[in-house]
């Protein structure tokens, strides 16, 4: 097995970033050919690494670090009155893990997800190709969580189980059921699995103050970033 003092990463080109105008991004990949597994892959998440597909990647930018890594401490978060309502809203909704998403009834869910929420992102147009290199199973410790309503699918959330958390790579939602905040409750849900199971941490991804679309990470508090080699704990940040 591959470790991790003798894992080689990769630059991209420059191009074009999907979160910010004007701006030019590069990504850094852990070697595809590696032999990856789940105590390495923790490792790596450990300094800010990101699943994608099959692919473990870190934005590495030579003039900017908009994006921070970002997690939930499990034990001290707080919820809020509102996200209290948003769980609380939900409790009638079915949930069960289950071993594929690879059919029919998954893919138009997210097909009409992207197409209603992310038409302006780098996941437009969906199809299925794309659906099936990006929802992935991998090294044994990917979780497909389904959500019913009076057995309608109504969410679907894709998470990786860490040596010390869950990592919430992707969810998708019915566009039309917005009063139920389906978004929020995917994390406060997954933030209520790790406690639990006793998991310390729910990784978020990549927090970017200046992009709308990521600010809502910012609402699970305290949260860690990791900056300058280091996770630091935030409990009152301020936009």
């Amino acid at each position: 097995m591959t470790e991790l003092s003798d894992l080689n990463f990769y630059a991209t080109p420059e191009h074009d970033c999907g979160y910010l105008p004007n701006h030019r991004a590069k990504t850094i990949f852990a070697d595809p050919n590696a032999e990856m597994d789940a105590e390495l892959y923790s490792e790596l998440s450990l300094f800010g690494f990101r699943r994608s597909g099959s692919h473990i990647y870190r934005p590495h930018c030579d003039s900017c670090q908009a994006c921070i890594p970002i997690r939930v401490n499990v034990d001290e978060f707080v919820a809020t009155r509102s996200q209290k309502r948003c769980y609380k809203k939900n409790r009638d909704l079915n949930f069960q893990v289950i071993d594929s998403i690879d059919t029919d009834e998954h893919y138009l869910l997210y097909e009409n997800y992207i197409n209603l929420r992310h038409a302006d992102g780098d996941m437009y147009p969906p199809s299925r190709e794309q659906y099936s290199d990006f929802l992935t199973k991998e090294w044994g410790i990917t979780e497909f969580l389904e959500y019913r309503l009076d057995g309608k699918l109504i969410a679907v959330s894709v998470v990786d189980r860490l040596a010390n958390g869950l990592s919430a790579i992707y969810a998708y939602f019915e566009p039309d059921a917005a009063k139920r905040s389906l978004g929020v409750f995917n994390v406060l849900h997954q933030i209520e699995r790790a406690k639990t199971e006793g998991l310390p941490y729910v990784y978020l991804g990549y927090w970017i103050k200046a992009c709308q679309k990521m600010r809502y990470k910012m609402d699970y508090r305290p949260f860690q970033v990791f900056i300058d080699n280091q996770w630091n704990t935030v409990k009152d940040y301020k936009p």
